[in-house]
């Protein structure tokens, strides 16, 4: 889970009891183990420390608990925090923290450790999460202040955030540098028991926990005894082992993979919605691009149900705005969405000056209308541009699909080289919109190279002048409904995040609960046998 990451994963678990694997911990013959196998967005974390990661896996999210926790549908629910309140200007927020919770270290947890939390994020990468923040008053045992620096309504979702956990002081503080290494302390349901870089993690269940959110049916210590967390790229061996019975649940299934697996009768699904949106990115700054009403004939050329169902097997969801639907600012004015026009983009080329040669081929000023579609290898990404790349000839575009792995993508855009990309974001959060249309993020991630007053003016309201969460909806809506008034982004497709496992081998909720599968499902697996 990297922060505003490409989400394009598959991960992994497996599940059997008593299989003895080696370590510090000996597991009962009937105490079930299990085996975690994490994909490719997760791969690669450095250490276990949420204060200064860059990336973190589903390790995090099972080592720490967080003050809130966040569910599929966006709500907020407590956790280490039992209650909070927001000041009506936004200039204070007062938390009411659980009591008799401790860390697996023996450590209290109480107002003490978040007055020495917060300011740990100084200087770290994470420190815009809580930048906001002045300071935090500890009211007593059980309560903290933050006293703000600005209204900063967002910070609700910042601390339900997986880098948000909550380490122990003590160990913090003892073991520097190599916390999240050598150890990592929180008050989370599995500790952690060894760690080699790039290859697993091992965790052990917390059989003192006794305060699990309201997320999960199972309040106490996990069913699952102990868990190795494994780094295994390679997504076909995953399924391999799937369907073969050494795999136990499979994590993000890429959508052209479903239709196999599901011919398979000892295996069951479940699904959760996604963080993101796959779209066209434009470069504003590269011919023909600059001219908005290009820009529009593009976008309404674009057909989102086709490419739903022929690319993803008609999986998820058509996406006519830039935010995920869960989200309550994607709620705009229908009739600004972007939706597949023939016709009007025709028209739109036409009053442009864009005249249909014999060939088909759209020409003006004696220049054809010829455009290079940058798109990564994988697989469904390719497809995507392929079935763009016809859509678009029929508007007399011509596209030339240039195929490169996803670092070069990145470097592309960071230079402003492309005119065209297929690309996909991973991110629950309105934010997002500033992230890739501010100005001030030129030329990266805002690749689109977008500069407008307007824009901007909405922008800064939206990010630094709301001070209730209904201000900054509302905000949000207007900030999203000027840059798809200028055709920034062609929409295209909302994945769900599908997960395989072998029913014969789990019982997994009927109901997921949280944003991904994580702990609040973690804890409530059980192995079958």
């Amino acid at each position: 889970m990297n922060r505003r990451g490409f989400l394009a994963s598959v991960s992994v678990v497996t599940l059997a009891a008593g299989l003895g694997l080696a370590g510090g911990y000996s597991a009962r013959a009937s105490e079930p183990e299990a085996v975690f196998a994490l994909g490719s967005a997760e791969i690669g974390a450095p250490h276990h420390d949420p204060i200064r990661a860059t990336l973190l896996s589903t390790v995090a999210t099972l080592i720490y608990d967080r003050l809130i926790e966040q569910d599929v549908d966006q709500s907020y629910h407590p956790h280490l925090a039992e209650s909070w309140e927001n000041s009506p200007d936004g200039m204070t927020w007062t938390f009411k923290l659980r009591q008799g919770v401790r860390f697996h270290d023996g450590e209290p947890f109480n107002a003490a450790t978040i007055a020495w939390w917060i300011p740990k994020f100084k200087g770290s990468p994470n420190e815009y999460l809580v930048d906001a923040v002045d300071r935090v008053e500890v009211v007593d045992d059980y309560t903290v202040r933050f006293v703000m620096k600005r209204a900063e309504p967002n910070l609700i979702y910042n601390l339900a955030s997986s880098f948000m956990g909550i380490p122990s002081p003590k160990a913090y503080d003892a073991a520097g540098d190599n916390f999240g290494v050598t150890e990592a302390v929180g008050t989370g349901p599995f500790m952690f028991e060894s760690f080699a870089v790039g290859q697993e993690t091992v965790l052990v269940a917390n059989e003192d926990y006794s305060w699990g959110s309201d997320l999960s049916n199972n309040k106490g210590a996990p069913h699952v005894k102990r868990l190795t967390l494994r780094e295994i790229p390679d997504a076909s061996t995953a399924f391999l082992e799937l369907k073969t019975g050494g795999v136990g649940l499979l994590l993000g299934v890429p959508d052209q993979f479903l239709p196999q697996l599901q011919a398979e009768e000892m295996l069951d699904f479940r699904s959760l919605p996604g963080f993101g949106i796959t779209y066209l990115a434009f470069n504003t700054r590269a011919e023909p691009f600059g001219d908005a009403a290009v820009r529009q004939a593009t976008a309404l050329a674009v057909d989102q149900g086709a490419i739903l169902k022929s690319v993803f097997n008609g999986i998820g969801l058509e996406a006519h705005q830039f935010l995920i639907s869960t989200l309550v600012e994607s709620k705009i004015d229908p009739k600004l969405e972007i939706h597949h026009d023939l016709a009007k983009a025709n028209e739109l080329l036409d009053k442009a000056g864009w005249q249909r040669g014999d060939d088909g081929i759209r020409v003006k000023d004696g220049k054809p209308l010829k455009i290079k579609l940058t798109a990564q290898s994988e697989t469904a990404i390719k497809r995507t541009a392929e079935i763009v790349q016809a859509q678009l000839k029929a508007i007399g575009m011509v596209v030339e699909i240039d195929i490169f792995d996803s670092t070069t993508v990145v470097d592309q855009l960071k230079k402003g080289q492309h005119q065209l990309a297929v690309r996909q974001y991973g991110w629950n959060n309105a934010d997002i919109l500033d992230w890739f249309f501010s100005t001030t993020n030129i030329p990266y991630p805002n690749s689109s190279g977008w500069q407008d007053e307007k824009s901007q003016e909405l922008r800064n309201v939206a990010m630094q002048q709301s001070k209730t969460q209904d201000e900054r909806v509302a905000n949000f809506r207007k900030y999203q409904e000027n840059l798809i008034g200028n055709f920034l982004f062609v929409p295209i497709h909302e994945p769900v995040q599908n997960y395989a496992f072998n029913k014969t081998m789990l019982d997994v909720p009927a109901k997921l609960r949280g944003t991904q599968l994580v702990q609040a499902t973690a804890v409530d697996i059980k192995v079958i046998g």
